[in-house]
């Protein structure tokens, strides 16, 4: 879709044709082919019609990231693949308003992900990108949540800066080929980063495959997880600092923070202990920020290897930075020995989890050729060294 098109789904006729679409997507149930027929008796033009029809597609597919917002907002298929989640991006805007910016800048707008949430919390905002199109959907994406924001083509790399509070940068890290680990192939570059969150208060969303020792001295370190699953690294600049590493896991119910404040175990020898009657398997985000201590800490416990982020305790606890599994039993971890034990207990349904040991749980599942009622969770990972198949059951 080219800038030309996209103005005109903004237009009466546009927008009339964007309704046309959503009824014969939801007509022939989400099959693009079928509704592509009823589309294009509306508006011929084979341009407008496929921008109707992929806003549609993508609105409905928003959903998961914009909750029902989606269904009112303007994508391009690169655009909503790397938006950052509503609820994440919610939490970094509140966390935003806290410190009572003047305004924040974002640095690479995109379809204004970040802008909408930073509208909603409360915070002036105005976004830069390079790319026109994705300026004139952020600004559309604005209007059509009724959120305050201005919106400009621009070069972050040579914008002046003086005049905003806080500056926030997300940089691409795909090209044509994916993703991109070289943080120096970053755009903008990873020295344009550091430079901004040594410089002056400053925001960076990355990857949560940040390395800690790309970290600047000072920087807060912060990997948020939303439901499970780690979705990015944020980066504060010691101006907007509070802490150097920081877990935030985001769940239905709520949300909850770990610091190296909340690790007894910061910076000393890290607690290794024998298998307790509870297997603890802390959350990415907790993992990802080097805090796995911290919730040893937190259960009384130890870790049941000291490089392997698995957690055990004789105490049970339910905790919002880690699964809780019963110890059932230890099982033999040989495969044959695996498979009887299995078998004699009637598991024919079987959730492997595993860290620290050579094994593809998929494979090992095929191999294991299973039958039976009975449904099983077994843990495989080391204990002082060895290999242990441990039986868990979720609390």
């Amino acid at each position: 879709m080219d800038l030309e098109t996209f103005r005109w789904l903004l237009t009466h006729d546009g927008r009339t044709l964007l309704d046309v679409a959503a009824r014969a997507y939801a007509d022939a149930d989400g099959d693009p082919v079928r509704a592509a027929a009823t589309v294009r008796r509306t508006e011929p033009d084979p341009e407008r019609s496929a921008a109707a029809l992929t806003q549609v597609g993508l609105r409905v597919r928003g959903v998961a990231k914009f909750g029902e917002d989606a269904l009112r907002m303007f994508f391009t298929p690169d655009g909503l693949e790397q938006a950052t989640r509503r609820r994440v991006a919610d939490h970094r805007a509140a966390r935003l308003a806290a410190a009572q910016p003047s305004s924040v800048v974002d640095l690479g707008c995109g379809i204004g992900g970040d802008l909408t949430a930073l509208a909603r919390a409360g915070v002036v905002a105005a976004g830069v990108d390079v790319d026109p199109l994705r300026v004139a959907i952020a600004e559309a994406n604005l209007a059509a949540l009724g959120l305050e924001g201005a919106v400009t083509v621009a070069d972050a790399t040579t914008l002046p800066l003086g005049g905003f509070g806080v500056a926030l940068v997300d940089p691409a890290r795909r090209d044509g080929r994916g993703r991109v680990f070289d943080a120096d192939a970053w755009v903008p570059s990873w020295d344009f980063v550091a430079g901004l969150l040594t410089g002056r208060p400053a925001v960076a969303k990355l990857a949560p495959g940040l390395p800690h020792d790309l970290v600047p001295d000072g920087v807060e370190a912060e990997w948020v997880s939303d439901r499970g699953e780690v979705k990015e690294a944020v980066l504060w600049s010691p101006h907007l600092a509070v802490s150097r590493r920081r877990a935030t896991v985001l769940r239905a119910e709520g949300l909850a923070t770990l610091t190296e404040e909340d690790d007894p175990h910061d910076g000393g020898e890290r607690p290794v202990r024998g298998v307790g009657r509870y297997l603890y398997e802390p959350d990415g985000a907790v993992i990802r920020a080097g805090l796995v201590t911290a919730v040893a800490g937190a259960v009384d416990g130890g870790l049941l290897d000291e490089h392997i982020a698995y957690v055990t305790s004789d105490a049970g606890f339910r905790t919002p930075f880690a699964a809780t599994y019963e110890v059932v039993e230890e099982l033999p971890y040989r495969e044959k020995a695996l498979r009887a034990a299995l078998r004699e207990r009637g598991v024919g349904r079987l959730t492997i989890k595993k860290r620290g040991v050579d094994v593809v749980p998929e494979q090992l599942r095929k191999r294991l050729a299973l039958r039976g009622d009975a449904e099983a969770t077994v843990v495989l990972t080391r204990v002082a060294g060895e290999g242990t198949a441990l039986l868990v059951r979720p609390l």
